[in-house]
């Protein structure tokens, strides 16, 4: 065989080896490629979460649609040297997985609530080591009063938009001062079980104490929502450890 027969051969041969790849193989490589980044990010990184109650209110509305960041706190609750990852602070709006009420757990099987099935958005207000306490409906945290993040606005308290699952339930009734005026919505399941002039006293279930200081475990965070009259948060259930939540983006 001729010299000039072994290039020609060799020639072909890289040829077929560069031969651009078809435009149905370079769809589908960026197609998985794409599929795979959007998978890992929603997993480790962002999701997005819809607001299903008004206990944020009016600093987030219900049916919101926030898109949270999942990997800015580290799972023990500091950050990794080199990533772009920050502590919790006070004031912090998170999503995390409802943890379960461990003060009351029949409630949530009561409710048919699973733990750690459902996101609830909340704010940090409880530091671990702080010391928390609750007098006349207002907020002390290390005997300093916290200022309500709540914002009181012109719209009617009652529209057309109706939550039916917001809607006060009897046994959820709390004792407050007798000079303290306050409106209470029934939904009209309810109202076919109350009698007139019949009292309904609280069942006693509450994690925070009117009056009487708590101190957030060194492992823990104490939350509670915006809209204060209108939330469970720690003050009913306890507790958020790190590594189980997520910050707004």
């Amino acid at each position: 065989m001729s010299k000039n027969n072994i290039e020609t051969e060799e020639v072909h041969q890289k040829k077929k080896i560069t031969a651009p790849k078809s435009i149905f193989r370079e769809y589908f490589e960026s197609f998985a490629t794409t599929l795979v980044m959007a998978i890992f990010g929603m997993t480790f990184i962002l999701q997005a979460v819809t607001v299903p109650t008004g206990s944020m209110q009016n600093t987030i509305l219900i049916g919101d649609y926030l898109l949270v960041n999942k990997f800015i706190f580290a799972p023990g609750g500091k950050p990794v040297p080199l990533l772009p990852q920050r502590e919790i602070k006070q004031g912090d709006i998170i999503v995390f997985k409802y943890p379960g009420n461990k003060v009351n757990p029949q409630s949530d099987r009561s409710r048919g609530i699973i733990p750690y099935q459902v996101n609830y958005v909340k704010r940090v207000i409880g530091m671990p080591g702080d010391k928390v306490e609750f007098k006349n409906n207002q907020v002390f945290i290390n005997d300093k009063l916290l200022p309500e993040h709540r914002i009181i606005g012109d719209a009617p308290l009652i529209n057309d938009e109706r939550n039916t699952e917001a809607a006060l339930k009897t046994k959820e009734f709390e004792p407050r001062e007798e000079d303290q005026k306050y409106n209470v919505y029934y939904s009209e399941e309810t109202m076919k079980g109350i009698k007139e002039g019949r009292k309904y006293a609280h069942n006693g279930y509450n994690f925070a104490v009117e009056g009487k200081p708590m101190k957030v475990p060194d492992d823990s965070y104490f939350v509670m929502g915006d809209s204060r009259d209108n939330s469970e948060d720690s003050r009913f259930w306890g507790f958020v450890q790190p590594g189980r939540f997520w910050t707004l983006v």
